[in-house]
């Protein structure tokens, strides 16, 4: 993959590198020079963000036992 360098210096990172690294807008990233002499583009925060549905994971509150819906579809009192 590459990318231009506008006149201020600024490049986009291409989707498939944010997404791999797991940063989006507002994301700190972090260049660090490699033994090799190449450049590698780090998350300064090293957790990656949640996932959009693991934020919504258990929003719904406390819901019906198996056996209260069982007795519902049955219509049993």
């Amino acid at each position: 993959m590459s990318t231009t360098v506008t006149s201020k210096g600024q490049v986009t990172i291409p989707k498939a590198v944010r997404d791999l690294l797991g940063i989006g807008p507002g994301s700190r990233v972090e260049f660090r020079r490699a033994g090799d002499g190449s450049v590698v583009v780090v998350p300064v925060d090293e957790a990656r963000p949640q996932s959009r549905f693991a934020r919504l994971r258990g929003q719904a509150g406390q819901g019906m036992t198996t056996d209260e819906i069982m007795a519902l579809t049955r219509g049993e009192d």
